[in-house]
């Protein structure tokens, strides 16, 4: 019996629905002959989360609470700028700042002591050591990417390693904008820049500052020299 054109006979849609139920049982099979390793893998990632999630809360949190303890006395002194105390003898028994980076590593407090460290030694005139740990220190927050870029611009000022000094002054110019920082490091920058004779770049920054920020002490300044720069 002739078939339509474009129309499937009864054999063609029993070789389809067969080869189509052969993939079925080819998949099933797969799943059946792997099943143990799947299952071994889906128990992996149990047991991972499981250990991830014990290291954080019964590891971690204890740890941290520990640490913002014991870097209390260190920032004592480091707010009256007692800054030889504050890294490694604040008193009352408790840890400077250095201690807390040994004894406290992977939390957040000890990661903050870094960057209370490299201040401390940058204030002290230790200038590489303040280079090391503000190298070390992660910034997580708005303030102090500015403010860790800006002391790395002193240290390596410092150093006497004016390029390095100059792109971190840079830097800290240049972040996002912020009603004191901002101001205050284009100031600085302006100023750098005089003290290197690139008097050009000095000028145009003053006045940008002049422009943006007049009631600022930087923008006053800016007044003062480019005053004296005309004249």
């Amino acid at each position: 019996m002739a078939v339509r054109k474009g129309k499937k006979s009864s054999d063609e849609i029993i070789d389809v629905v067969e080869v189509k139920g052969s993939n079925v049982h080819t998949e099933q099979g797969f799943f059946e002959k792997n099943q143990n390793i799947l299952s071994y893998i889906i128990l992996g990632i149990g047991v991972l989360a499981a250990l991830y999630y014990a290291y954080k809360y019964l590891y971690v949190a204890p740890r941290e609470k520990e640490a913002v303890e014991a870097i209390y006395k260190a920032e004592q002194q480091f707010a009256k700028d007692s800054f030889a105390l504050a890294l490694e003898n604040p008193g009352g028994g408790y840890d400077g700042f250095l201690a807390i980076i040994d004894n406290f590593g992977g939390t957040k407090t000890a990661n903050l002591a870094k960057y209370y460290a490299g201040i401390s030694y940058l204030n002290l005139g230790s200038f590489q050591e303040a280079v090391d740990y503000l190298n070390d220190y992660s910034a997580h927050d708005a303030v102090t990417k500015i403010t860790k870029d800006g002391a790395l611009g002193d240290a390596y000022s410092g150093l006497g390693d004016m390029d390095k000094a100059e792109s971190y002054y840079v830097k800290a110019a240049g972040h996002g904008e912020n009603e004191f920082l901002t101001p205050y490091y284009k100031g600085k920058l302006a100023t750098f820049f005089q003290s290197q004779g690139k008097m050009d770049d000095a000028i145009k920054l003053w006045d940008e500052i002049a422009a943006n920020y007049p009631e600022t002490n930087e923008g006053k300044d800016a007044e003062k020299y480019l005053q004296r720069y005309k004249n």
